[in-house]
């Protein structure tokens, strides 16, 4: 079944634009997340490995990813970017900035001109007491605006805590704190740093950050689907 007959995409927009960010249905199952979460300990498959604790990101890690991704992370990636990058050029048109390209073969030529060359996509991991502080996934100057994070555990079973923390900062406002709880399988899709927000004079530019509230007990699993490459 492709991610056109399981994703609403006309209501996923409606919730990105009225709240932020949006549900869908599960991505994923239970096997290939299991499978994902397997591939933690395979150091080969990581470029990188960021113990948060050291750089007072939170308590946890993550690994990202090296080229060439795990053909789960590669399909799903290169499946979810042609309908969020259609969502993603309507917001660029009403912010007046640069169209996306359609595919992700195109994006990625972009992030290599513009130096960009490491892929973004990464496995997280929470232990009890593990948290991620509020923050932007900006990896360069080409940024595209939106991302997804696929639940791997199962709340309630494998985890408990460990909520999906948005705020929004609209300009002379105090912050709006936003919670979201996905299920095994399930993907949060939000902006990397902002979205645009009708107001009196067309729309504005509201900046969002997003975190994770403390894991209780268990361990969370999560994987992150970031389009655009890294600097």
């Amino acid at each position: 079944m492709s991610l056109r007959e399981t994703v609403d995409w006309a209501r996923a927009e409606q919730d990105l634009d009225r709240v932020g960010f949006a549900l869908t249905p599960p991505l994923l199952s239970p096997g290939e997340c299991a499978e994902l979460i397997g591939m933690y300990g395979a150091d080969g498959a990581f470029r990188s490995t960021v113990v948060m604790a050291r750089h007072t990101f939170g308590e946890g890690e993550y690994r990202y990813f090296r080229d060439p991704l795990p053909a789960l992370v590669r399909g799903l990636r290169t499946r979810l970017y042609p309908p969020l990058a259609r969502i993603a050029n309507r917001w660029a048109g009403r912010l007046g900035e640069e169209a996306f390209p359609g595919e992700l073969e195109g994006l990625l030529e972009a992030c290599a001109a513009a130096g960009q060359h490491r892929p973004a996509p990464l496995l997280l991991r929470y232990g009890p007491g593990g948290y991620n502080r509020l923050h932007q996934d900006v990896y360069g100057d080409l940024t595209f605006p939106l991302q997804v994070a696929v639940m791997l555990s199962a709340p309630e079973v494998d985890f408990t805590g460990g909520e999906s923390v948005f705020v929004e900062q609209r300009p002379r406002a105090q912050s709006r704190p936003m919670v979201a709880r996905p299920g095994l399988g399930q993907g949060v899709i939000f902006p990397v740093r902002h979205r645009p927000v009708r107001s009196a004079r067309g729309f504005t530019r509201v900046a969002m950050r997003h975190g994770v509230s403390e894991v209780l007990s268990g361990d969370r699993h999560v994987l992150g689907v970031i389009f655009h490459n890294a600097r």
